[in-house]
């Protein structure tokens, strides 16, 4: 884990989302994770928008939502996407949304970098 960053010094969505973990309540509005995924939906547009292209880890298909179907026990994709989903098995934990996405979202990249070794 890093420190704060100027935005200037982010390279990529990741860089984003560390700092978020970082400041939650500097970047997500009352822990939303319905907030989190749009601004990385805002973040894909606007990279499509004005180049170049950035497919991120987050779409409705993508890697990490993929993934997080198969850790949550989902036999198939939920039409709700992941924010509710990881909303919702917080919620019956009693804990935070935002706290499980990112200790899911560490998991996800553990278990993506020892696949790519």
């Amino acid at each position: 884990m890093t420190g704060a960053k100027p935005v200037g010094e982010w390279r990529d969505v990741y860089d984003f989302l560390e700092q978020a973990r970082l400041r939650p309540g500097m970047f997500v509005r009352d822990g939303s994770l319905a907030e989190l995924q749009a601004m990385l939906y805002g973040y894909r547009i606007a990279s499509e928008i004005h180049g170049p292209q950035a497919v991120t880890d987050f779409e409705h298909q993508g890697p990490f939502t993929e993934w997080l179907w198969l850790r949550l026990g989902l036999t198939s994709g939920s039409p709700l996407g992941w924010a509710v989903e990881i909303t919702k098995a917080a919620e019956a934990s009693g804990g935070s949304g935002i706290d499980l996405f990112f200790e899911l979202l560490s998991e996800f990249e553990a278990e993506r970098s020892s696949g790519a070794r």
